[in-house]
């Protein structure tokens, strides 16, 4: 076995160590190297510890032939070795961006099927190129240490086994393995600012400052994770303490800042803001009602959240449900 499938095949012990003989995990299959590769080290990895790797593939239905491209996929899996291969059709919509819709629906695919075969876990085959473009795109978009900590390396059922290995890493192994590499076209598509990073963001710095900028991003990514984690947790400790909806300014204003947003986004979340709405700038003009108090008006807030400032006190308000 070469030193590439010893190294994935490493990669994802720890995230079967702790599933049980007969346990059954999910594992994400797009036919690109990244997850070629995962399926080859789980299906591996997996079968001496009596555990049934399920594969699946999500059809977006976004280009013509998908489902071809979604059969081809399923017959190299099953010629691999895999019993259980899944074909999930998905509808994408677009109100956010093809990206993000995409991604919404596989997600949801994603869960839907590991639900529906008892998984354990669900193995995604991001790399730690994957996790560099995270986080220059978190860099670029003014992100908080939450977003530039990129991808979790485990997410209550989803794993990352793969977030230390590289693409170079994937694509030698499916090579050894003489595995047929899918590209997706969408991967080329300068429309998207992923495909930017990935084509000619990464590699200019990677050439005007030196190799090695990718691992450098995702261990920043690593560091900035376990900061955020602590900082969640004492935000937390905080918030189980309090009313959300009415909240009292001098008590938020002695708090750090890195605690203080934290408990404005949960109040303006649990006050009925859809999830993701948030943005900076609503926690921003939120947190100006306490720290730079003038007698300004309510900031506009998703969801129809109303937040005022009464008597010294934050107050938050659900929109009233319509019959």
């Amino acid at each position: 076995m070469t030193q590439a499938l010893v190294a994935l095949r490493n990669a994802v012990k720890p995230f079967l160590a702790d599933c049980e003989a007969g346990d059954r995990v999910l594992v994400a299959v797009s036919g690109g190297a990244d997850s070629l590769a995962l399926a080859y080290a789980v299906l591996k990895e997996a079968e001496p510890l009596a555990i049934t790797p399920v594969a699946i593939t999500i059809d977006h239905q976004l280009q013509e032939n998908s489902a071809v491209q979604a059969e081809k996929v399923s017959k190299q899996l099953k010629e691999m070795g895999y019993r259980n291969v899944l074909i999930e059709k998905v509808v994408v919509t677009t109100e956010s961006g093809l990206e993000a819709g995409a991604r919404t629906a596989r997600y949801q695919a994603l869960a839907a099927s590991a639900e529906k075969e008892s998984a354990v876990k669900i193995f995604l085959g991001h790399t730690r190129d994957d996790q560099a473009e995270t986080v220059l795109l978190g860099l670029a978009r003014g992100s908080g240490a939450r977003s530039l900590s990129g991808m979790a390396t485990e997410n209550g059922k989803y794993v990352r086994p793969f977030l230390h290995v590289t693409r170079q890493e994937t694509e030698q192994a499916c090579k050894e393995l003489a595995l047929e590499i899918w590209n997706d076209p969408h991967n080329f598509n300068a429309d998207f600012t992923r495909v930017k990073v990935r084509q000619e963001i990464l590699p200019l710095m990677e050439a005007k400052l030196g190799p090695g900028i990718s691992a450098a991003l995702a261990r920043t990514a690593g560091l900035l994770r376990d900061d955020a984690d602590a900082l969640d947790d004492l935000a937390a400790q905080e918030i189980s303490r309090l009313n959300l909806t009415d909240i009292d300014c001098e008590y938020l204003q002695a708090l750090p800042r890195a605690l203080r947003t934290r408990v404005i986004r949960a109040a303006i979340y649990a006050c009925g803001a859809p999830v993701g709405s948030i943005t900076a700038d609503h926690v921003a003009a939120t947190e100006a009602l306490v720290t730079s108090w003038r007698g300004q008006g309510a900031p506009n807030l998703p969801g129809g959240v109303k937040v005022e400032r009464i008597s010294g006190r934050l107050s938050l308000l659900a929109q009233p449900t319509r019959p």
